[in-house]
């Protein structure tokens, strides 16, 4: 790494670099470990079979998710698990933690909830770190100024083992954004549109650093949703520099360092931008006062266009490969080129996971749905990121919002992000659904899958219908 300015990454790649690096990958320092119910079971085993302990239990933290039901416990406290298997990694992540002393967050924990949502939120995520998970979206952790990023069952079981994981040096990519947002245009609009700009491998081999006014006039939870569909463009990861909304976000967590800790700690992390002058190994820029709302089209969330504008036709791709995968896409979806989906007749509306499922997002989603109706035929399902998002939901009076307009309101989870436990979209059913994958099946067997932003979700279940939000609200 050459001496003189450096980027965010870089900074925290020298500071967590064990050994190895150049050709080889690096033996990097996992500050932070998250965990849950269905890459550690295999994980686990490894350690049993070769006599090992977990290295650093309490930089370890465990949660459920995937596998959770959304439905409520009975009167017997016990939760309706409907899949045998999904049964089996839940009580195999409680026997797990309880053998090698890792803190869980179990059914029932008020702690518990999406890992990438909880992370945050109990301020277990902080800058400069580096944060590792058996799950994609990981890179959600990065809007705190973290390398952050998914690992497979056999990392889990190298990071549980010695705390540290082989990881290869990713290139730098600035993704700058300048301009402002127009109203009813959110971050989710804002990474679907860098995605269908730059497309799904864009960002291969690449750390995204996401930069510009439009970047730093987000939130803490808007921010998640950026780096969290990184991955979706190819990149190993994405980051935002830490900046005083990192710091008022984390100041009120739990986990958080307090006092004169806290001051220190600030101070080191108020080091960590990008230093002027520091280049980036490549680079895109968008205008984001340019931006509308986005919907996707097609079977990769880099299939997508503004939901007023047309589906492109296969003449328009070049090359012969995209256009091949755009045509097969394109009949999946069961719609026509050339036209827009403004309009087009929906089932399901999804909101939740570890995209736009906090509380900002469901405050979105309210504002939309107060004095409304969903629409005969839709079915919602409105699924917080975790149980302490359900309960300040509740205590604002949003799941009042979402029940008297007909939707359902549930536990946390992914849910219908996957479709486990029963929650899924019916074969050659349309969903529009606030997730981050709209692969072929993602979300039920012959399931076709619209992603948008939570407003975009919500006037569509008002609509019965692709909508646009900013018509629905200018008729208030």
């Amino acid at each position: 790494m050459t001496a003189g300015p450096r980027t965010l990454f870089e900074k925290v790649w020298r500071d967590h670099v064990v050994a190895g690096g150049g050709e080889l990958p690096s033996t990097l320092y996992v500050d932070l470990h998250l965990v849950h119910e269905v890459t550690s079971p295999q994980a686990f085993d490894l350690l049993r079979e070769r006599g090992l302990e977990v290295r650093r239990p309490n930089q370890t933290f465990a949660t459920m998710d995937h596998s959770t039901p959304t439905l409520p416990a009975g009167a017997d406290g016990r939760f309706p698990i409907l899949d045998p298997t999904a049964r089996r990694q839940l009580d195999r992540l409680v026997e797990n933690c309880a053998a090698f002393g890792v803190p869980l967050a179990p059914l029932g924990d008020p702690r518990r909830g999406i890992v990438h949502v909880i992370g945050p939120e109990l301020g277990l995520t902080q800058p400069g770190m580096t944060i590792a998970c058996g799950d994609s979206h990981s890179s959600t952790h990065g809007a705190f100024g973290a390398v952050a990023f998914g690992i497979g069952t056999t990392e889990v079981a190298n990071v549980l083992a010695t705390q540290t994981t082989l990881y290869r040096r990713p290139r730098t990519f600035e993704v700058r954004i300048d301009g402002r947002l127009q109203p009813h245009v959110s971050a989710k609009d804002l990474i679907l549109a860098v995605i269908a700009d730059i497309g799904t491998e864009g960002g291969t081999g690449h750390v995204f650093e996401y930069r510009g006014e439009a970047v730093r006039a987000l939130d803490m939870e808007q921010r998640m949703t950026l780096c969290n569909m990184s991955i979706e463009a190819g990149a190993r990861a994405g980051m935002v520099a830490p900046d005083d909304t990192t710091y008022e976000y984390l100041s009120r967590r739990p986990y958080a360092p307090s006092g004169r800790a806290w001051q220190e700690v600030v101070a080191g992390w108020r080091r960590l931008p990008s230093d002027d002058g520091a280049r980036f190994d490549a680079g895109v820029s968008l205008d984001a006062s340019r931006l509308e709302p986005m919907i996707t089209y097609g079977t990769s969330p880099g299939m997508a266009v503004p939901v007023r504008q047309p589906v492109p036709e296969a003449g328009s791709i070049a090359d012969a490969h995209r256009r091949e995968t755009f045509e097969r896409a394109v009949r999946y979806m069961g719609i026509e080129p050339g036209k827009p989906l403004l309009g087009r007749a929906i089932d399901v509306v999804f909101v939740g996971s570890c995209t736009n499922g906090r509380i900002s997002d469901l405050r979105e989603v309210a504002r939309v749905l107060a004095g409304r109706k969903v629409a005969d035929g839709v079915k919602m399902l409105i699924v917080p990121g975790s149980q302490s998002v359900k309960s300040q939901a509740e205590a604002e009076g949003l799941a009042e919002v979402f029940l008297s307009a007909g939707a359902e309101w549930r536990e946390s989870g992914c849910s219908l992000c996957l479709a486990m436990n029963g929650d899924r979209v019916e074969p050659g059913q349309y969903a529009v659904s606030t997730t981050n994958r709209n692969f072929e099946g993602r979300q039920g067997a012959g399931a076709r899958t619209f992603l948008a932003s939570p407003a975009t979700a919500a006037a569509s279940a008002v609509h019965g219908r692709i909508a646009d939000v900013r018509e629905l609200e200018a008729g208030r």
